[in-house]
């Protein structure tokens, strides 16, 4: 079976640390230790606990007639389309499988925003539509609120008592949804493993009871998966795939070199979000984390600054990808070139950058496998949902400045930091003094709590491509509250190296969650009120503008107002 290529070069003053850390790898058979399960290549904790994604895809293809049996059933009951609900590790390889795969009547609602969830309603048809809830601990609230929302419309529409036939349940055994599966007569209920975290999950059912029902051949996939599986076996570190990738991300990393900028060909594009979930979440923490840069516009190779690590990721014959990785590479950049050239291998990549991960944390000194910053904005949020269903409202809040229809909220010392630094307080005046602080070896981050569409993703593209042009430094963008689940994670948890712009919105209209006083506009303020406090509790540079309910209007003023 053929196995995705991989090329890597660094610059000669990363040489001697590569091969000094790849002797000690070498030396303490620490690939090997991997392998046996033993947490203290790490730290010693409970990462022997959450290594089980190591042999899913054997296992897995284990039960691979289960799958089987399962599409057969879906496909003979008529469903015309899939709708799966999910946050983070639950839904972003489904994502990537649907997009890559081109299957257009397999859909996500990872949203809380209630514009995005009445988009997505709109997309499919709700007598026919398969509805998956994925969620391993099973008490995670937005998929326990979309199961909510959806199953209450199943109901009223076909009575309750045969609602439960359009619906299949991903988690762990012994989970609450577990329960509500069994109990409201689920048509499935696939169990998760419980040594597996949900960002090393895509190899397990929760990538591939999505796969089966989008009629993904499960057997071949993981089949081709296993390839790579075997080769990441290899004691050596320069025969293992996924150890030599980690080995690099690891000591680039300890070397100021800590944004992963990733560049994939159109066919692979959605790999991305993937990827920043597995590496943002597992190695952000602790004062350290490797930052992925996703979709980023590529500059002059000059601009780029010695904190940066590139991967050109798609098909071996995609000259373009091949020039830059040349170029790049030539020019001292450390820089990968990842050949892969039909989605049925994407499972040979998510077990490489897996397993990368893995050697990359255990290099950096942390626990890859945890996510504490992510559990504190959970508790964050539902403080504010707690006393929304107490008091029937949110805490009041005050905007430190407010003008052009905006509200600007900020911690108060860093808000009395940027009213000192300008002239005359503007929301212009504001803004850019809030760029301004982005020094070398800064990133800038974008998070945006408001529809993920791409009317919208355009123009906060447009924004971050301002700030990259003017200011050279690295960018990202993230739509709340998926990327709390995800980057979120070394926002908090990483170096205080970043600048962000969080962007909030009121709802043209919003929407009630069956059985509770919250409303989904409500969840959604309460996440983004909760990922604000975080990012202030955590001393961060954050700047929080507020727009209008026509949210498009308030992006296009918004762009205009940044140089």
């Amino acid at each position: 079976m053929t196995l995705n290529t991989i090329k890597i070069s660094f610059p000669a003053d990363l040489n001697e640390k590569i091969e000094k850390e790849t002797n000690i790898w070498n030396d303490e058979q620490k690939i090997a230790r991997i392998w046996k399960k033993d947490a203290s290549v790490w730290q010693n904790e409970d990462e022997a606990d959450w290594l089980g994604w190591l042999d899913i895809a054997g296992e897995e293809l284990a039960r691979s007639s289960q799958y089987k049996a399962f599409r057969a059933d879906i496909g003979a009951a008529g469903f015309k389309d899939v709708l799966l609900m999910g946050m983070g590790g639950s839904s972003l390889c489904p994502e990537v499988l649907g997009i890559t795969f081109g299957k257009t009547n397999f859909h996500i609602l990872d949203s809380t925003v209630p514009a995005r969830i009445k988009a997505v309603e709109e997309m499919i048809d709700i007598d026919d539509t398969l509805f998956i809830v994925a969620s391993k601990s099973g008490s995670t609230l937005e998929p326990n609120c979309f199961l909510q929302y959806f199953f209450d419309i199943v109901s009223k529409r076909k009575g309750a008592e045969n609602a439960g036939k359009q619906f299949v349940a991903i988690t762990d055994p012994g989970s609450k949804l577990e329960a509500k599966a069994k109990a409201d007569g689920f048509r499935y209920l696939f169990d998760g493993k419980p040594s597996i975290g949900g960002r090393f999950s895509a190899l397990s059912a929760f990538g591939m009871t999505a796969a089966a029902s989008m009629g993904i051949d499960v057997e071949a996939f993981l089949t081709r998966s296993e390839t790579m599986t075997n080769a990441c076996r290899n004691a050596s570190v320069t025969e293992n795939p996924g150890a030599q990738l980690g080995v690099l991300l690891g000591v680039c990393q300890r070397n100021g070199r800590d944004k992963l900028t990733l560049h994939l060909a159109p066919e692979f594009y959605d790999l991305g979000a993937w990827l920043e979930q597995l590496i943002a979440e597992s190695t952000g923490k602790h004062g350290v984390a490797i930052i992925p840069v996703d979709r980023e516009p590529l500059e002059e190779v000059s601009v780029y600054g010695k904190d940066r690590v590139f991967a050109f990721i798609g098909p071996n014959d995609d000259a373009n990808l091949d020039a830059q990785f040349d170029e790049f590479s030539t020019f001292g950049h450390p820089s990968i070139r990842i050949g892969i050239d039909s989605a049925e291998r994407l499972g040979q990549e998510f077990f490489r950058w897996e397993f990368a991960t893995a050697v990359a944390g255990s290099i950096m000194g942390i626990n890859p496998f945890n996510q504490p910053d992510v559990e504190s904005a959970k508790v964050e949020a539902r403080k504010l949902t707690d006393e929304y269903e107490t008091d029937g409202k949110l805490p009041d809040e005050t905007p430190f400045f407010e003008a052009d229809g905006f509200k600007l909220f900020a911690p108060a010392e860093y808000a009395a930091k940027l009213n000192a630094a300008v002239t005359e307080s503007t929301t212009e005046s504001l803004l850019a003094a809030h760029f301004d602080t982005v020094g070398s070896g800064d990133y800038f981050a974008l998070l945006a709590f408001i529809e993920m569409n791409s009317a919208n993703e355009d123009r906060l593209q447009a924004i971050r491509e301002k700030v990259l042009r003017s200011m050279h430094a690295a960018t990202c963008l993230g739509f709340g509250p998926r990327f709390l689940h995800s980057t979120g994670q070394a926002y908090k948890g990483g170096g205080g190296n970043g600048v962000f712009l969080q962007i909030t919105g009121d709802d043209a209209s919003d929407i009630a969650v069956p059985g509770q006083k919250y409303t989904f506009g409500v969840v959604k303020d309460a996440q983004a009120r909760g990922d604000f406090q975080v990012l202030a509790d955590r001393s961060r540079r954050v700047l929080r503008v507020h727009l209008p309910a026509d949210i498009e209007q308030g992006l296009e003023k918004l762009l205009s107002m940044i140089g």
